[in-house]
């Protein structure tokens, strides 16, 4: 596979570039299985709306139509499960868990990862989407299956680090 450069320029990041060395959606670490994408995401709504509303010309056009964004303000009624289920971005910045190449966090590497980068940051957030999946247990523990409304905040939480958690 031909490397393809990324240029990117937007709200967060200007002039940064990286490449694509594995082709879209392919060859992801073993221990790394999502059973979200990034496009099923964005359309089921993760973040309240407001997460790369400025971030078009970096992705794939069709990841989104129908994607629901805002952006001028979070809003957790874009949010599948229709509640907040994030932190802040400072909160995360705070705790050390954003990577310089990703100043938006986990779902900008997850996208990136989706499209073919491949970076030396993939170890740490598959680890961390890994650990994610300790919520799966309490719904499957606390709730009967198919209650989507039982333990809504979890169930959002899991859905913005791409676990489907309609399927618990």
């Amino acid at each position: 596979m031909i490397k393809k450069k990324i240029v990117v320029n937007d709200l967060m990041q200007h002039d940064y570039s990286y490449h694509l060395t594995e082709p879209m959606g392919k060859n992801f670490h073993a221990e790394f299985t999502p059973a979200l994408t990034p496009k099923q995401m964005l359309r089921m709504g993760v973040f309240g709306g407001k997460y790369m509303t400025d971030c078009i010309n970096e992705f794939p056009e069709d990841w989104f139509t129908h994607a629901r964004l805002c952006h001028e303000i979070h809003d957790p009624a874009l949010n599948f499960f229709g509640v907040n289920a994030s932190q802040s971005l400072s909160a995360w910045r705070e705790k050390g868990w954003i990577y310089a190449d990703d100043p938006r966090g986990w779902f900008q590497w997850y996208c990136r990862y989706y499209m073919g980068r491949r970076c030396s940051d993939d170890t740490r957030q598959i680890k961390r989407w890994k650990a994610i999946k300790r919520h799966a247990a309490q719904i499957r523990k606390n709730c009967l299956n198919g209650d989507l409304n039982c333990r809504k905040r979890q169930r959002q939480a899991l859905l913005n680090w791409a676990y489907d958690s309609r399927i618990i």
